[in-house]
């Protein structure tokens, strides 16, 4: 059955876009090996074709590959679609996939937005992104930067991610900060306590990153799952054996009520989502068409308020085992 997608809107005068995006990371960068090309890009097209108007990415996927792979897919849709791309990473010189710490330094904004353009195919980049927090910048020299980017027509939007709230007030008060991107799902509840009640209040859109878990909530891993090499989750505390077995009694919560539902658990962890406020937009990410389709099944799921009561209550009563990153990421978050 196809779902019909419906249409949200990100921050007070932000974009308009589909209710489910599209995190393209995965295609090319850090969940094992990338996808065929070909099949990536025939994967981009078809969500288009199935209503799917906002796109996430980043100079870091790769580096590179990934902008490139969405620049090659997308030009033909252009104007279809809302692309959303990152800064604020300094990459090895010496190339590699690897990058060696943060740079917002204005310049630098300015050079990776002139890249990504160029990588994208495109005269405009829709929605910019912080992708972290740089302590060494005022957080007023970045919003500058971008406010002149978007004066300059080469962005619409700005937005952070994985800011903390003094980071987006500081931001909002020199620019417009469209949408907040953090990791939201029913194993990482984190930004209910003080990020939430912020964006809201003024006015700015959310977008959740791995709500599904980091593909943990479809039900698909437990602790027998083993991890490619080159597939980060072989490094995240929460993906060990161990906390894969302690951490399933989430998943049967959503497998129950995907039952009464004629659902997924997949699909009950987007609807729950979409269902906390109308101005989220989880952009769960794949390489397989099958998997796109389940996720986009979630807009036609009606969770009742009972429903949404019984996960919230019980969900919130489970002690998530394990550390959502290794130390040297997590400090990186919520600056």
């Amino acid at each position: 059955m196809e779902t019909k997608m419906k249409i949200r809107k990100l921050g007070k005068n932000g974009p308009e876009v589909s209710a489910l995006g599209l995190g393209c990371m995965g295609m090319s960068y850090s969940y094992g090996q990338p996808g065929d090309k070909k099949e990536m890009i025939s994967l981009l097209r078809m969500a288009v074709e199935r209503g799917v108007t906002f796109f996430d990415t980043a100079e870091v996927y790769g580096p590179f590959i990934n902008e490139e792979l969405l620049g090659e897919a997308l030009a033909p849709l252009r104007k279809q679609v809302v692309i959303a791309t990152k800064f604020g990473f300094k990459l090895d010189p010496a190339g590699g996939p690897k990058w060696i710490g943060l740079d917002s330094h204005p310049k630098h904004i300015r050079e990776v937005a002139e890249a990504s353009l160029k990588r994208l195919r495109t005269d405009v980049i829709d929605l910019f992104y912080q992708h972290r927090v740089d302590p060494n910048i005022p957080m007023e020299d970045v919003a500058g930067a971008v406010k002149d980017l978007i004066s300059e027509g080469k962005v619409r939007f700005f937005g952070l991610s994985e800011a903390s709230v003094k980071s987006i007030r500081q931001a909002h008060a020199v620019l417009e900060v469209s949408a907040l991107q953090s990791e939201y799902s029913l194993w990482w509840r984190e930004p209910e306590v003080e990020i939430l009640p912020t964006v809201e209040e003024l006015g700015i859109g959310f977008v959740p990153f791995s709500p599904l878990g980091r593909g943990f909530l479809t039900g698909k891993i437990d602790e027998n799952t083993t991890f490619d090499a080159n597939d980060f989750r072989a490094n995240l505390p929460r993906f060990t054996p161990e906390a894969l077995k302690a951490n399933q009694v989430l998943v049967e919560l959503l497998k129950g009520i995907a039952v009464r539902k004629n659902s997924t658990p997949a699909q009950i962890a987007l609807a729950w989502l979409l269902a906390q406020k109308p101005w989220i937009v989880p952009i769960p990410g794949t390489k397989k068409l099958e998997r796109l389709d389940e996720n986009l099944g979630a807009v036609a799921v009606e969770l009742t308020a009972d429903d949404l009561r019984e996960i919230t209550e019980t969900s919130s009563k489970i002690k998530i085992q394990g550390g959502r990153y290794p130390e040297n990421l997590q400090k990186m978050t919520g600056k």
